[in-house]
């Protein structure tokens, strides 16, 4: 990672202005933008292509075109001596290669979605790059974001669904000078520098009456944050607090989802429409993703190297405390009992009735279409 306060347009600051999460007025403007496409016309799969044999054999969810049961341990005895089939696909995530991909990225560096008989192709987010836009016009197949931005999307016409939460907890909050705060309502009559419209930002000024704090618009840079003691910056815990630490400076933070806005980080997603005719090759990508995270929690060194081949502006240093800082939120909670990537319901329809409640959800929709779960391993 950049130490210095103003970050390159490939640092990892720079996310931070998009911050995961759709602005409300954007909202609808992604939709608009989105429903302009092809609808999943599989940029990079053909519609008619299905995985290898051995993907579909340890896929309980199957929906192989093969006209029998049998032919998937047939062809799956054969791939021996014949090339097993793949089908291309594409997954868009939220930034450039860093730890909270570091699972995607083991899934494609150690092979789990070739044996998976997935072609796949990683497309790095960015500064003005919507997975939301490209996966919806059929550019992509899978695409990586926050809960509040699936929700906002289908609101506005784009029916993503869940297939998987690597977070259980969001890395998403606001980070502080040392020994400055308690609790958030004392950042009444100070300045917080935030994405503007942020959904996490509307519900924390309602839930900790935030009515006098000075709203400052967040470009990326903490060079006003430093310079500033008594003001306050959104952050992803994984990042800006190494950044800080390098330059000397003691911070400490809130985490969003402990204040109680409690969203899934970096889900795992894909149109209803892809979902439903492509069952098989959803159920080959979410398991191979979830045995790259696996892999990932005890190889992180190795896997980072690889990540900085693709993103050197982001230092094995820095990777190093991401990855470290990352663990109890991907690996905790919920994931210890069921593994990594299982989502509740009463998660998502909390967050669904905050979003409500602020105004940035008009109704809520039966959460049972948002998420699923029956495509994660041992599904």
């Amino acid at each position: 990672m950049k130490t210095s306060t103003t970050p390159t347009a490939s640092s990892k600051a720079g996310r931070k202005i998009r911050f995961g999460s759709l602005s409300v007025a954007a909202a609808t403007i992604v939709a608009l933008s989105a429903c302009g496409g092809g609808n999943n016309n599989n940029g990079g799969a053909s519609s008619s292509a299905a995985p290898s044999a051995s993907a579909s054999a340890s896929s309980s969810a199957s929906a192989s075109p093969s006209p029998s049961a049998s032919a998937s341990a047939s062809a799956s005895s054969a791939s021996a001596s014949a090339p097993a089939k793949t089908t291309k696909v594409t997954q868009v995530t939220n930034w450039f290669a860093e730890p909270e991909h570091g699972g995607q990225y083991a899934a494609e560096a150690k092979g789990f979605y070739k044996e998976a008989g997935l072609d796949m192709t990683i497309q790095s987010g960015g500064p003005g790059v919507s997975a939301t836009q490209i996966v919806a016009s059929g550019k992509a197949e899978f695409g990586m974001g926050q809960s509040d931005e699936i929700l906002m999307a289908r609101e506005n016409g784009i029916k993503l669904v869940a297939l998987a939460a690597i977070f259980q907890k969001n890395p998403q909050g606001i980070m502080y000078h040392k020994g400055k705060y308690k609790d958030l309502s004392e950042l009444n009559g100070h300045k917080v520098y935030v994405g503007s419209g942020s959904a996490f930002w509307e519900y924390l000024k309602k839930a900790y009456k935030l009515d006098k704090v000075q709203e400052m618009k967040y470009s990326g840079s903490l060079a006003n944050f430093v310079e500033d003691d008594a003001s306050a910056t959104q952050i992803y815990i994984t990042s800006e607090p190494f950044t800080m630490q390098q330059q000397g400076v003691d911070v400490d933070y809130f985490l969003n989802y402990d204040l109680g806005y409690k969203q899934y980080g970096n889900i795992l997603y894909t149109t209803e429409e892809y979902m439903k005719k492509h069952p098989d090759i959803v159920k080959a990508y979410v398991e191979a993703s979830i045995k790259g995270w696996t892999y990932y929690k005890d190889n992180t060194e190795e896997i980072n190297k690889v990540m900085n081949e693709k993103n050197p502006d982001l230092k094995l240093e820095s990777m190093a405390y991401g990855a470290q800082a990352q663990e109890p939120l991907i690996y905790g909670g919920d994931a210890e009992a069921n593994g990594v990537g299982y989502m509740s319901k009463e998660l998502w329809e909390g967050l669904q009735k905050q979003l409500v409640d602020i105004g940035i959800l008009k109704s809520a929709e039966p959460i049972d279409g948002v998420f699923t779960n029956e495509f994660l391993p041992g599904k």
